[in-house]
């Protein structure tokens, strides 16, 4: 969900065989590259991973070569696509506690809850 003034986008899509992981880093990424030009955004999400991630971890798997210090990173095609995206805007992140009435993370957690494909449906975004 983007909101601007009083503009609100909400962007929903699902994939089949994935993780919740998985989805929530592609949420954010979708977040980002749907912005015409360079903004100013406040991201929240209630995934810890997301916001560790980028506010913990990625300067250290970067200067790794794209690794955690245990081996393998998960998800680094989204984490490398998640880093280029931010490199065009200015962000600040926020984590919420899910489903703690937030009226943002509820409406979020329902455009999710729509979006799970159906057996016969293609991935969407």
């Amino acid at each position: 969900m983007l909101l601007s003034g009083s503009t609100v986008k909400e962007l929903s899509g699902g994939e089949k065989a994935t993780t919740n992981n998985r989805m929530e880093l592609t949420a954010a990424l979708r977040a980002l590259e749907v912005l015409k030009q360079p903004c100013q955004v406040e991201l929240y999400t209630d995934s810890e991973y997301v916001k560790r991630g980028i506010t913990e971890w990625l300067k250290g798997w970067k200067a790794r070569g794209w690794q955690r210090k245990g081996g393998e990173l998960k998800n680094v095609d989204l984490w490398q696509a998640l880093d280029l995206a931010l490199a065009r805007h200015t962000v600040s992140w926020h984590w919420v506690r899910g489903h703690a009435g937030n009226v943002y993370n509820e409406r979020v957690d329902t455009l999710a809850r729509g979006a799970v494909p159906s057996r016969a449906a293609p991935p969407r975004w």
